[in-house]
C-alpha cells in the first residue's frame, strides 16, 4: 500500500469512524410467548436455514415459501454416531430427504391444491401455518428427537369450510439400506415413516393429526417408538428447561430473545457418543469431535452460568479427552479429538491450542464451583500454561504455527490471540489455585505481569493509521482479532482498538471483517469484539453495535442464531458462536469475572437508555441466584439474590467493581 493510499484509507476511517450501516427492515417479528414468527406477505420467494439437533441427530432445514406462495422443504438429517469411511472429521452419515408429506394426502379423491402459507414460527421448533383450496388449513411442526437418531414432523390438518370432507392419509415407508463398504459398522438402514392410515369424514371444525419420522439404526439396533406428542413434548420441554434458567430480562425485546435462542444452539448440539457427551459445532461438518477453540474455548465457559447438566458434563468430557494427551516432552496436544474420541485432527499444527485449553478449562472450573472437578481439571490446566510457558519466543510472547483461523488468513510466528489467551488463563490458575490451596501461584502471577507488558510491546502497533495491534509481527493491515485484549481486561489501547473495530474498514452490516479489504466475515471475531467492548467501559458504543447485530441475527433474512462465516459454510448455525453471543451478556455487559469456586467480581454496564437489567437464575458458582442492575439517583442499585434473600444490596458508581462470595 503506497503512503497516499495510507492516508486517503486513514482520512475516510476518521470521516466515518462509529457509523452503523442503515438498517433494513425485519422480516421476522418477535411473538407473545418468545418466539419469532415470519407473517407471509408479498416478499416472496424467500429460503432459508435452520440446524437443530438432539443427542443422536442433527437436522438442516432448508425451507421458504416460493413465488407461489408453496412452502418449500428439504431435510437434511445428520447421523453422528453412524460413522462412514474414511472416519474423519466429517465422517457422519448424512442423508436429504425432500419428500412432500401433504402432496401424500388426499382431500375427497383429489391431492391438496394451492397452498399459501400464513404464517411460520420459531421457537426451537419449526410451526408452519398454511391454507389450501377448499377451506383445508394444515400445520406443519418440525424439529429433531431429543434421545432418538430420528427427526420428526407433526401434521394437523384441519376443516374450516362449512363442508364435510373425505380425507385419506397414507402409511407409507421407505427404507435405504447403506452400503456396507461405506461403513464403520457396516450398512446402516434409514426410515423414513409416514404415520397415517387414516381414512374418515372431516366435519366442519374437525381436525386430524398425523406425523413423519427420518431415522437412521445400525444394524441390530431395535426400532425407535414412533410417537409424536412424546417427541414433541420431549422437545418443548428442553426448550423450556433451557429458557427457564438464565433469564435475561431488559427494555430490549430483541437481545432478550436473541439471548434465549442463543441458549438453544449453543445447548442443544450435543452428541451422545461412545467417548461420552460430545459438543459439536455442527453445519452439516462437525460433528461427534471437539475442537480447542470452539468447545474448550468458546462454549464450556459458559456453561456453568446456563446449569445445563448434560452441557456441564460435555464440557468436562471435553477437557478429559484433551488430557489424555499430556506428554512429558510437552509435545502439543491435538487441536481436535475426532470419531466419537478414537482419533485426532492435527492438520494445522500448533493453532495455540494449549493457551485455548487453559482458559477455557480455568474459566470452566471457577464458574462450576465444584472443587472435585476442579481439582480433575489442574493437571491439564498446569500442563497446558506449561507448555505456552516454554513457548514463548525470545520477545515473550507464545509462538505457534497457525490460530484458530487455520492459515485461512495469516498468523505469523506468535499471534496476539494465543498470547491474550495465556494471560488470561495464567490469572485464573492464580484464582483456581488458591481456591484449592495449591503453592506457587505467585510464579503464575508474575508471569501474567510481564506477559501483559510484552504482548504490548511485540503487538502494539499503529496499523492503518490507529494506535492498536499487530495481530502479527509485520501486519499492516487491520484484523478483528485485534479485539482479543479488550476480552482478558486489557484496556491499555481500548480506545484505539474500539475505533479501528467499528471503522468502515472492518465494520460491516454483517459485522466485522476478518482482515480489512476481504470479503469474509466471522461471527465469532464480531461477539468477541462486543464482549470486549462492553467490558472496558464504552457501554454505549458496546449497546449500538449490539443491537444492530441482534435485530440482524435474529429478525434478518437468515435467523434466529449467531453464524459461523461467509463465504465459507453458507453462514452455517455454528453451535458454539451461540455460546458466545450469550458471554457478551454474562461477561460484557454484566461484568462477571470468576475470581474463586464461590466468587466473582463484576462490573455492570447498564445502558444509559435503561433503567435496568437483570439476569435471573444463573446457576453458576455453585449456587442459583439473581442478579439486578438498576438506576438509583445518579448511582447503579446492584441486588444479589440466593433463595429469594439479598446476598448484597448497596449502591454503586458507574463503572465500580463488586466483588461477591456466594
Amino acid at each position: 500500500m503506497t503512503n497516499l493510499k495510507k492516508l486517503f484509507t486513514v482520512l475516510l476511517c476518521l470521516l466515518t469512524a462509529g457509523s452503523l450501516p442503515a438498517m433494513a427492515s425485519n422480516r421476522w417479528k418477535i411473538n407473545a410467548d418468545g418466539g419469532i414468527t415470519w407473517h407471509i406477505s408479498e416478499d416472496i420467494p424467500h429460503e432459508d436455514h435452520i440446524e437443530m439437533s438432539g443427542l443422536k441427530v442433527s437436522t438442516v432445514y432448508r425451507y421458504g415459501v416460493d413465488a407461489s406462495g408453496a412452502f418449500t422443504l428439504n431435510r437434511s438429517v445428520v447421523w453422528p454416531m453412524l460413522r462412514t469411511i474414511p472416519n474423519n472429521t466429517h465422517a457422519s452419515l448424512m442423508r436429504r430427504f425432500a419428500w412432500d408429506i401433504p402432496a401424500m394426502v388426499e382431500i375427497n379423491g383429489k391431492s391438496l391444491t394451492n397452498e399459501k402459507v400464513k404464517e411460520i414460527t420459531l421457537d426451537g421448533t419449526m410451526e408452519v401455518s398454511s391454507r389450501f383450496d377448499n377451506g383445508i388449513e394444515l400445520e406443519r411442526i418440525l424439529f429433531p428427537s431429543t434421545t432418538q437418531a430420528m427427526t420428526c414432523e407433526k401434521y394437523t390438518l384441519t376443516n374450516k369450510g362449512d363442508k364435510p370432507v373425505s380425507i385419506e392419509v397414507p402409511f407409507a415407508r421407505s427404507v435405504i439400506e447403506t452400503d456396507a463398504s461405506k461403513g464403520v459398522d457396516g450398512s446402516y438402514r434409514l426410515i423414513s415413516t409416514l404415520k397415517g392410515e387414516k381414512a374418515e369424514q372431516l366435519a366442519p371444525g374437525e381436525s386430524v393429526t398425523f406425523s413423519a419420522f427420518f431415522a437412521g439404526y445400525k444394524r441390530g439396533e431395535n426400532e425407535a417408538i414412533l410417537d409424536i406428542d412424546k417427541e414433541l413434548d420431549a422437545r418443548k420441554a428442553l426448550i423450556g428447561e433451557l429458557w427457564g434458567k438464565l433469564i435475561l430480562e431488559t427494555p430490549d425485546p430483541v437481545i432478550n430473545t436473541m439471548f434465549a435462542f442463543a441458549k438453544i444452539r449453543g445447548a442443544e448440539s450435543i452428541y451422545q457418543t461412545k467417548g461420552g457427551l460430545m459438543h459439536g459445532p455442527g453445519g452439516e461438518s462437525y460433528y461427534a469431535a471437539i475442537w480447542a477453540n470452539d468447545q474448550a474455548e468458546y462454549i464450556n465457559p459458559f456453561f456453568p452460568f446456563l446449569g445445563y447438566a448434560i452441557g456441564n458434563e460435555s464440557a468436562l468430557c471435553s477437557y478429559e479427552h484433551f488430557a489424555r494427551f499430556m506428554n512429558s516432552e510437552y509435545k502439543p496436544i491435538p487441536s481436535s479429538i475426532i470419531a466419537e474420541g478414537i482419533d485426532i485432527w492435527n492438520g494445522a499444527g500448533d493453532r495455540g491450542d494449549a493457551a485455548m485449553i487453559a482458559y477455557g478449562a480455568s474459566r470452566y472450573a471457577l464458574a462450576l464451583g465444584d472443587k472435585q472437578v476442579a481439582e480433575k481439571l489442574w493437571p491439564l490446566i498446569e500442563w497446558t500454561l506449561e507448555y505456552c510457558h516454554r513457548n514463548l519466543n525470545e520477545k515473550g510472547v507464545v509462538a505457534s504455527d497457525a490460530d484458530e483461523l487455520e492459515g485461512r488468513f495469516p498468523a505469523g510466528k506468535a499471534n496476539l490471540c494465543t498470547s491474550s489467551l495465556y494471560y488470561d488463563a495464567l490469572n485464573s490458575a492464580v484464582y483456581l489455585g488458591k481456591a484449592l490451596g495449591k503453592s506457587g501461584m505467585g510464579k503464575y502471577a508474575q508471569e501474567a505481569k510481564k506477559l501483559r507488558k510484552d504482548i504490548d510491546r511485540y503487538f502494539g502497533a499503529t496499523v492503518e493509521g490507529f494506535n492498536s495491534y499487530q495481530y502479527y509481527e509485520g501486519n499492516d493491515v487491520l484484523r478483528s482479532w485485534i479485539c482479543i485484549p479488550l476480552t482478558v481486561g486489557i484496556y491499555d489501547r481500548k480506545q484505539e482498538t474500539i475505533k479501528a473495530l467499528f471503522s468502515p474498514r472492518l465494520w460491516t452490516k454483517d459485522g466485522l471483517l476478518t482482515q480489512a479489504g476481504s470479503e469474509t466475515f466471522w461471527d465469532r471475531s464480531t461477539l468477541y469484539a462486543l464482549r470486549g467492548v462492553f467490558a472496558c467501559g464504552e457501554t454505549e458504543k458496546a449497546m449500538d453495535y449490539l443491537k444492530f447485530y441482534s435485530s440482524q441475527r435474529l429478525l434478518g433474512e437468515h435467523v434466529p442464531y449467531a453464524i459461523e462465516a461467509w463465504p465459507e459454510g453458507s453462514q452455517r448455525h455454528l453451535s458454539a458462536e451461540s455460546g458466545l453471543y450469550c458471554r457478551i451478556i454474562t461477561e460484557g455487559m454484566f461484568g462477571i469475572r470468576p475470581t474463586g469456586l464461590h466468587s466473582f467480581d463484576f462490573i455492570p454496564r447498564l445502558p444509559q437508555e435503561w433503567g435496568h437489567m437483570s439476569l435471573r437464575n444463573i446457576c453458576a458458582f455453585g449456587k442459583v441466584f439473581d442478579m439486578e442492575v438498576k438506576r438509583a439517583n445518579g448511582k447503579l442499585q446492584v441486588i444479589i439474590q440466593v433463595d429469594g434473600k439479598d446476598i448484597l444490596n448497596k449502591k454503586v458508581k458507574e463503572g465500580e467493581k463488586i466483588t461477591v462470595r456466594l
